[in-house]
């Protein structure tokens, strides 16, 4: 139950499976099937990369539950899950842009201790244990000290459902004037992380799933940022907001005027 012991098993299996992605993108990547819409998709690679971090996260602790994004849920007896997505950006991954994830969270008694997020293009490393800290490659990181909403460069993402797409347009317009600019990475995971490092002041996108805000969540929030919701609310798929710290209440009340729940 360790955290740390948690945690560098995570981070074995995420760079495995981060590996086993980078050499199949050297071939051809097809769709294997779709999800919620026919642009949401899900590779052959996806369910590989699954199959790979289940199978050696449950040979070393057989009695872990388990939640992918991909596969059957697997229900333990330890009071662990592992979270997990297996590749974090399929359409990125597909059309071979060079930014997509390995993300895995360890939870304990429903409490995320440890999560890691491999960008397997670039081969960065970031990592968190509950009060532990983060870390980019072993170097402690921190988010920025952004205050102002002219200054702050902020991440999104959008749903695959056209009609919320539209909103979120529309969300995104209203934001557009009042911040320094819209950054559109197309990875959860990393969005949140690179709040947590400072690459990005700001983050918020409806409809990310456990899998996809799990790690970087814990990620962000032990670099120093807020993580919630709206109102109040934990971080959720009804809405994932990450910010540093001062800007933080500015920065949600700009979103709750927007109304992104409609989205």
């Amino acid at each position: 139950m360790n955290p740390q012991d948690l945690l560098k098993l995570a981070v074995t299996v995420a760079e495995e499976a981060a590996a086993l992605i980078v050499e199949r993108r050297r071939g051809t990547i097809t769709v294997a099937d779709t999800k919620s819409t026919i642009t949401d998709v899900v590779t052959a690679v996806d369910r590989e990369s699954e199959e790979l971090i289940r199978a050696r996260v449950l040979q070393a602790r057989p009695d872990d539950s388990f939640l992918g994004e991909e596969g059957d849920d697997v229900v333990g007896t330890s009071g662990v899950r592992w979270v997990v997505d297996p590749i974090d950006g399929t359409v990125n991954y597909l059309y071979d842009h060079p930014t997509y994830a390995v993300s895995i969270a360890v939870e304990v008694d429903g409490t995320t201790v440890a999560g890691v997020v491999v960008d397997a293009p670039k081969g960065e490393v970031f990592t968190a244990t509950l009060g532990g800290g983060a870390f980019l490659d072993g170097k402690p990181i921190q988010a920025s000290n952004c205050s102002e909403l002219p200054q702050a460069l902020v991440g999104t993402g959008f749903g695959y459902d056209p009609v919320r797409r539209q909103v979120q347009a529309e969300v995104v317009a209203h934001l557009i004037a009042k911040i320094r600019d819209i950054r559109r990475i197309g990875v959860g995971a990393i969005d949140l992380c690179y709040v947590a490092c400072g690459r990005l002041d700001a983050v918020y996108e409806r409809g990310l799933n456990p899998w996809d805000y799990g790690a970087g969540a814990l990620i962000a929030s032990e670099a120093g940022a807020r993580v919630g919701g709206l109102h109040g609310e934990p971080v959720s798929p009804e809405m994932s907001i990450a910010a540093a710290p001062e800007l933080f209440d500015t920065f949600h009340d700009l979103l709750a005027e927007a109304d992104p729940l409609r989205a």
